[in-house]
């Protein structure tokens, strides 16, 4: 054995000390690499975009800013308007102006269809399968269309304003009970567009305390389902060791997902028992059952559809919603000329001795266009929901490959100075004076564009508009005594202040019935 292992490596010595057999090697390698950059070349005729390099197996995470949507705009100032990232095991890929947005949006609108499902969102039962993440095809434009003409048409939504009516009613008049004291307004507008939004869903199918009490449990889980929902995940940058669930976040989400799905089993059990308003249609909740039971859609709608339909209303309406009103009443703080010049227009429309009602708002153009500058600078979701193309394509002259998760950093297009003068200034008038065609030209994106475009856009932009005439009608807005008001904004799946506003409302009319 001993000689066997001593003529085997003699062997070797000979071998390696070949200049013919090292020449050899050297021309097999120079070759295989030419065959291999051939072949590159010609199945990628166009280069990957630039970006930075990186470390090996990381990738540029280490380098991550946690302001991730102006790191990566100062980024694009560097690598240009499409660059890559190498995020641990993930290629993705930024892009941060309307040109390549539109190539993106519209003119690869179907490859770009789909989305990145999270893997703490797989923790769901219906993970996956909602109108977010659901894969473009048959299902979903199943759940696009009961959303947008079942759920969210005109005719259903203007039916139910006797809910949205009745919590922003409430709204003002706790206000007023406040005397003036401080108040959080993120704080108080998130339970008030929850308090909205549940009551579109289930109306009265929840009874007496008992509504009390699944609101605010409702609340809970959806602030717990988002917080998992913002967290980054090593399982989503290294994928094979999803199953080892390092921080344990899809077993936290399964945990939360538990106490959803008994809050749903409760509220659907009620509804069933009630059988007078089985076919009603006096909420959410009874429209889709209706459809279920009906079979109203080609595609059959599931419970686990309805469940899942349900949860995307509340968990994409509430911070969304919320967080822009607060962003809207904080700069017209910061610009009292504004604030000023919504309040005589909600004036002249309204009157000081009537309360103002939703279809007031149609009326309002300059707090319509003090809206949409908030939503300008404030996006309330930055980089968009990431999509993923279901096929490689060239994109700005550059190779976009199959899988690669796709930011559109709407944020950083919303502030770009070639599109905008003086972007970050809070000026409501530049929309009055025809700057920006509202996402014609791809400038002005808050709801995002194409196919996958926010399907609750029009409910959003009505509850907004509808609290913003309420609370500047009957409040004056005003900070506490040597405070100071703060506009920077913390990064997350949903765009927030940094520092939450705490404002004091004083009354401005002089009818005490207004607030009752």
């Amino acid at each position: 054995m001993q000689k066997l292992s001593s003529l085997f490596y003699n062997v070797l010595d000979k071998i390696f000390n070949s200049r013919d057999i090292l020449i050899a090697i050297s021309l097999f390698t120079v070759i295989w690499y030419a065959w291999i950059l051939l072949k590159y070349s010609r199945k990628h005729r166009y280069p990957l975009p630039p970006g930075p390099r990186g470390l090996p197996l990381v990738g540029s995470l280490p380098f991550l800013d946690s302001e991730l949507h102006s790191h990566f705009a100062d980024l694009a100032r560097t690598y240009g308007p499409i660059l890559l990232l190498k995020l641990g095991g993930k290629i993705s890929i930024v892009i941060s102006s309307p040109a390549m947005a539109r190539e993106i949006l519209k003119e690869n609108d179907v490859t770009f269809a789909n989305r990145v499902v999270p893997v703490v969102v797989t923790a769901m039962e219906y993970g996956g399968r909602d109108i977010v993440f659901t894969p473009y095809g048959p299902e979903w434009r199943m759940l696009r269309k009961v959303c947008v003409r079942d759920m969210l048409g005109h005719t259903t939504f203007d039916a139910f304003y006797c809910y949205r009516r009745k919590e922003v009613r409430n709204v003002v008049k706790y206000l007023y009970g406040l005397k003036g004291c401080r108040v959080n307004v993120g704080e108080l507008m998130f339970s008030s567009v929850l308090n909205v939004i549940t009551s579109m869903l289930w109306g009265g199918t929840i009874q007496g305390d008992g509504r009390a009490g699944v609101g605010a449990e409702f609340r809970q889980v959806v602030g717990e389902i988002t917080e998992l929902l913002g967290k980054p995940n090593v399982s989503d940058f290294f994928p094979g060791l999803a199953w080892l669930d390092l921080q344990g976040l899809k077993k936290q989400m399964k945990v939360v997902i538990v106490k959803l799905e008994q809050i749903f089993e409760r509220i659907i059990e009620e509804r069933l028992r009630n059988e007078g308003s089985i076919g009603s249609n006096s909420n959410f909740l009874e429209v889709l059952l209706q459809l279920r039971e009906g079979g109203g859609t080609e595609i059959p709608l599931t419970m686990m559809h309805i469940k899942a339909l349900l949860v995307d209303m509340v968990v994409g309406g509430t911070d969304t919603t919320s967080s822009t009103v607060e962003f809207a009443i904080a700069e017209m703080m910061n610009k009292p000329e504004v604030m000023l010049k919504a309040q005589r227009e909600v004036d002249d429309v309204v009157g000081k001795n009537r309360v103002v009602e939703e279809s007031h708002t149609n009326k309002l153009p300059y707090l319509n266009v003090v809206m949409k500058e908030v939503l300008r600078l404030h996006p309330v979701l930055p980089l968009m929901v990431p999509h993923c193309p279901s096929k490689p394509c060239v994109v700005g002259g550059y190779s976009v490959p199959e899988g690669a998760r796709t930011f559109v950093n709407v944020w950083a297009i919303h502030r770009d100075p070639s599109n905008w003068t003086n972007p970050n200034e809070f000026n409501p008038e530049r929309f009055l004076n025809g700057e920006g065609d509202c996402g014609n030209d791809f400038t002005y994106l808050p709801f995002g564009s194409g196919r996958r475009s926010c399907a609750g856009m029009a409910m959003g932009e009505r509850i907004v508009m509808y609290s913003l005439a309420s609370l500047v009608h009957s409040f004056r807005w005003e900070l506490g005594e040597g405070e100071s008001l703060d506009l920077s904004e913390k990064f997350g799946i949903v765009l927030k202040k940094k520092v939450p506003l705490v404002a004091v409302p004083v009354p401005r009319l002089s009818n005490v019935e207004v607030y009752e």
